[in-house]
């Protein structure tokens, strides 16, 4: 019986990626992610090599072609650190990439490698949850949230709740949102994120990259690029219902035990700022119906909405009663 034929090329299921390349296969990604001219070398004509040569890489390390080849093809026993710290010269590896590469070709011995990260702590618990004045969520190394509080899910009601990931739902967007530069921005950090504080024996991560490797090209594009960068800060785009569309920053803090805190901030005069403060006045609405009003001096224990201008006289009249200045009540006026 003859064997049925093979799929062409653009009907096959890809293969699952792998979820960390051997030091071999970086070396070959990384040299051909180079041009000469990065490395202050001079092209040949017609030259048709993608990236450097082997032996261009050698010669900028200090390092003979021969022991190179046996790097890239795996044939080593251990790099010294003096070979490393030549090799990432020679790649232009930048901290972030250089502490990677070292974690690949240095692997810690069994006994030493990261334990499980414990769940997160009830103090951490009660600070999200007691954080109403911004979106918090808490993630762990694969980027899945373990915490959110209230904004954090009326920001992000699709994956903002525990059990979500940050980078599937970064390649949920469809079409007409990965034309923006934003998006592939936002997607790139998420993936090099991904591969920067990922552990390659987790079965979580190993379930992540596979899947997503699998199913969705831009993944597999942004995951062959071998970039590594952890989690810092940045800029995604956001849409925001009954509000709009725009660029929304933040920050990730580290939390001891393997956890980081991403906090989505609201600078004056931004979309940000003017998204946030929808929510807030929504999530507001929906636990206390009807108008309610903030007192001059009094710290609302819930994020509450601004006083209207047809509203102040009344108010004016209100908080003078209660023995409030005027002045006082002007004051907060321009602070609204």
């Amino acid at each position: 019986m003859r064997a049925a034929p093979a799929l062409p090329p653009a009907h096959r299921r890809p293969e699952p990626a792998s979820a960390a390349p051997t030091l071999g296969q970086y070396l070959r990604g990384r040299r051909a992610q180079l041009q000469p001219a990065d490395v202050g070398l001079v092209a040949d004509p017609g030259r048709r090599v993608t990236g450097l040569r082997r032996e261009e890489v050698a010669d900028l390390a200090g390092i003979s072609r021969e022991y190179y080849i046996r790097l890239e093809q795996g044939r080593h026993h251990q790099v010294s650190e003096q070979v490393l710290a030549s090799l990432t010269r020679a790649l232009c590896l930048d901290a972030d990439a250089a502490a990677y590469f070292y974690r690949l070709a240095l692997p810690a011995p069994p006994n030493a490698r990261e334990r499980p990260v414990a769940p997160v702590s009830e103090l951490v618990h009660r600070l999200v949850e007691q954080w109403s004045d911004a979106p918090v969520y808490v993630l762990d190394r694969n980027q899945d949230i373990l915490v959110a509080n209230e904004l954090a899910h009326a920001l992000q009601p699709s994956f903002a709740v525990a059990g979500g990931n940050c980078v599937a739902a970064a390649f949920l967007a469809p079409p007409e949102g990965r034309g923006l530069e934003s998006w592939r921005r936002t997607a790139r950090a998420a993936v090099a994120a991904l591969r920067f504080h990922g552990d390659p024996s987790d079965p979580r991560l190993q379930e992540i990259v596979g899947d997503l490797s699998v199913r969705d090209a831009d993944f597999r594009e942004m995951w062959a690029s071998l970039e590594a960068r952890p989690l810092t800060f940045g800029e995604s785009p956001a849409f925001v219902d009954g509000f709009g569309f725009g660029e929304m920053p933040w920050q990730c803090l580290d939390v001891p035990g393997g956890h980081f805190l991403l906090v989505w901030l609201d600078p004056p005069g931004t979309f940000a700022a003017g998204a946030i403060a929808h929510l807030r006045r929504t999530l507001h609405a929906r636990r206390n119906p009807g108008p309610a009003l903030v007192r001059p001096g009094e710290a609302p224990t819930t994020p509450s909405r601004l006083v209207r201008a047809d509203e102040f006289d009344d108010y004016l009249t209100r908080a003078a009663a209660a023995g409030t200045s005027a002045a006082s009540a002007a004051a907060f006026q321009a602070a609204s």
